[in-house]
């Protein structure tokens, strides 16, 4: 019993540690604009007018639709890049798939600090700074390391025995990946879609590079020049910083199940 409490009051600690200061920037966002706050508490009216301000005075309809363009583009198209390629190098073992694999963990360790000057001066040569096509292209690339090998970890981990009965029975590789393996590969597809959004949804400093013209840039781009002209309104700053983060929250609680079950399947698994 004694293990049980304490692993409950470790958890309730930590939930604490996540949710006091999210709890603080909400109260934050609700107080009077232009308030002076000293930590956390609860606002003597509540200003829900904030929101409509922030929104309206950091052009967040434009930044939200990029945001969203962007988005939705680049993660069904890293996902399915991704699932290729694991596929590739988990079930058919490709040619060098050994080295091919080692290639993707090492692109893991490459921050996007170390490529992006070389990255923005190779895509102005191709015409595609200061556009969508770019940066979706960017963001995809950049993206792929981890996509290929959670998806090569997860097909490793399907039983040799299920791809061999497809075959005897006639079925093509594309049958094999598309009828047999994607059935039971959702929670681990989920849970890579989930991550590829809040990623790209966070970009901040690709964005930065890569698109010059302020009002085509994305929410978080937006939310670093909002701050610069806001820095003393706290709770405007606080009510940006929430329309901001709503996006990832939502996508969140709609897939947590399933977002959850693939973590966990990989954990058990690995």
């Amino acid at each position: 019993m004694r293990g049980v409490g304490l692993r409950y009051a470790v958890l309730v600690l930590l939930a604490a540690m996540i949710l006091l200061p999210f709890a603080g920037i909400v109260l934050a966002a609700l107080h009077p604009p232009g308030s002076q706050l000293d930590g956390l508490s609860i606002p003597g009216r509540w200003s829900w007018e904030n929101f409509a301000l922030a929104w309206q005075q950091g052009n967040f309809s434009a930044l939200m639709r990029s945001s969203v363009l962007i988005a939705v583009v680049v993660v069904p198209l890293s996902v399915a890049l991704a699932t290729l390629a694991g596929f590739g190098l988990a079930i058919l073992k490709v040619w060098g798939h050994r080295t091919l694999s080692f290639g993707f963990v090492m692109g893991l360790t490459l921050p996007i600090e170390v490529i992006v000057v070389a990255l923005y001066f190779n895509l102005r040569e191709v015409g595609l700074t200061n556009s969508f096509t770019g940066i979706i292209l960017a963001e995809a690339a950049l993206f792929m390391p981890f996509g290929v090998y959670w998806m090569q970890t997860h097909f490793s981990n399907v039983p040799d025995e299920l791809v061999e009965a497809a075959r005897i029975d006639g079925a093509r590789d594309l049958v094999v990946l598309l009828r047999v393996l994607l059935p039971i590969s959702w929670p681990a597809i989920t849970t890579l879609s989930v991550l590829y959004f809040m990623w790209s949804w966070n970009q901040f400093m690709l964005v930065l590079v890569m698109m010059q013209d302020p009002d085509r840039r994305t929410a978080p781009g937006g939310l670093g020049l909002f701050v610069g002209q806001y820095t003393t309104d706290i709770p405007l700053l606080a009510a940006a910083c929430l329309i901001v983060i709503a996006p990832i929250v939502v996508v969140y609680l709609i897939f947590q199940r399933s977002f959850v079950s693939g973590i966990t399947q990989g954990a058990i698994k690995g």
